[in-house]
């Protein structure tokens, strides 16, 4: 159940920073954001402020934030078609009923000749009753209503498109950034809960009967030598050591200005089935506040080369997809990792973001790495790319990147009944 829950608010978190950096920056634009989903497929919940409908969905495969004239209108009007209009108290349509107008006595009902809902904002209609032509302002704020459910028009100086070049990448970007933000918090709060890991290989701090305790290291030691080999850092000394199980070692360590030799040797270790060795010592720490708010950030960029190193080598052939995690990959090893503690998890959770804000900038269609591309060509032509062929690009995106979940997930099924 602790895994349960721990997944849902990795996800939720995850997901929801990500979509929350395209709400904030689509609204400071002026952008129309008619939905901000976490998930997709159907609603389990909803819940409307404003403008825009919050919703969660049944799918937990990512997010969205549905900005209106990103995607074509759901309702379109047409000559011929018979709608119903209301006004409000300064004469302008403030509703639109575009079915089941029996459910509203009070709207006139119209056949619509002419109607511009973006630029000027009229409709241009005959009155059933009387056949008596008609032109009508519009409301910036009017509503839509087909099937007793409400949906604001979208004016033009509202949608995705009418907005610079500027605006509209920082709008798509905005959604990674908020992912390395993140990661960035998470090592702070990380470095001030349980210090910052110093590169040197002093030892901060000795387990007891260890092979440490018998050789009478202690907190504060650092190692120079082993075997005569130099040691740098502490990576250095771990993996020196986790390669000699059980073989004796000829340490130097400085204590105090002095150096001293111990003769240590490892304990063997069965860790994900590999035998390392392990001497009992624990690294050190700090906790200035200016060495954790730059681990924060320094951490965050070790592990951003570490992923796109990773990348490079799945797209050159060096890693196979089999390398690559879904959903149950990943719920798999978050329940490893909650195991381990809850510091442990916070850290997963900040690699997680980081691998997230990645991928999505990938330039890959239907990913926000694709929809800054088709920005960037905007910004090079002078003018934006026909939106019926980005969006079918975009679509076969989608469908190529759901396909690729299905084979990613179908792989960790598999593993995990191996």
């Amino acid at each position: 159940m602790n895994t349960v829950i721990a997944f849902i608010f990795m996800f939720g978190l995850l997901v929801f920073i990500h979509e929350l950096g395209h709400l904030i920056f689509a609204k400071r634009a002026g952008m129309l954001a008619r939905e901000f989903a976490i998930g997709f497929g159907p609603k389990i919940f909803s819940y409307r402020k404003d403008e825009t409908l919050y919703t969660v969905r049944l799918l937990p495969i990512g997010g969205y934030v549905r900005v209106a004239g990103e995607d074509p209108e759901i309702i379109e009007l047409k000559p011929g078609h018979h709608i119903g209009l209301e006004f409000n108290d300064f004469g302008d349509v403030n509703k639109i009923i575009v079915n089941n107008k029996s459910n509203y006595p009070n709207a006139k009902i119209v056949e619509v000749e002419q109607v511009d809902l973006d630029h000027e904002l009229k409709i241009d209609c005959y009155e059933l009753d009387t056949d008596e032509h008609h032109q009508y302002s519009v409301d910036r704020k009017a509503l839509f209503v087909m099937d007793d459910k409400e949906t604001l028009i979208a004016p033009y100086d509202r949608q995705f498109g009418s907005k610079s070049v500027g605006q509209k990448g920082i709008q798509v970007f905005a959604g990674p950034a908020m992912n390395f933000l993140l990661a960035i918090a998470i090592f702070i709060g990380l470095g001030f809960l349980q210090g910052v890991p110093v590169d040197e290989a002093l030892i901060g701090g000795v387990q007891e009967d260890s092979p440490a305790e018998q050789a009478e290291l202690m907190e504060g030691d650092e190692v120079v030598s082993i075997n005569g080999q130099s040691i740098e850092t502490w990576m250095d000394f771990v993996m020196y050591v986790q390669e000699r199980p059980d073989e004796q070692l000829d340490v130097t360590v400085e204590r105090d200005g002095e150096l001293l030799s111990k003769s240590i040797t490892p304990e063997s270790f069965t860790e994900q089935g590999e035998t390392i060795g392990r001497l009992g010592v624990m690294r050190m720490f700090e906790d200035s506040p200016g060495d954790v708010i730059l681990y924060g950030f320094t951490q965050t960029y070790d592990i951003t080369v570490l992923i796109i190193n990773a990348l490079g080598q799945l797209v050159t052939g060096q890693l196979s997809l089999d390398a690559l995690a879904g959903p149950v990959g990943i719920y798999s090893a978050t329940d490893d990792v909650v195991q381990t503690g809850f510091l442990n998890f916070l850290m997963w959770t900040a690699m997680l973001s980081i691998n997230l804000g990645i991928i999505n900038l990938l330039p890959l269609p239907a990913l926000d790495g694709g929809r800054l591309m088709f920005i960037g060509l905007e910004a090079i032509r002078g003018k934006p790319v026909d939106p019926q062929k980005e969006g079918v690009v975009h679509f076969i995106g989608f469908a190529l990147l759901m396909l690729l979940m299905i084979v990613v997930t179908w792989n960790d099924i598999e593993r995990l009944f191996m």
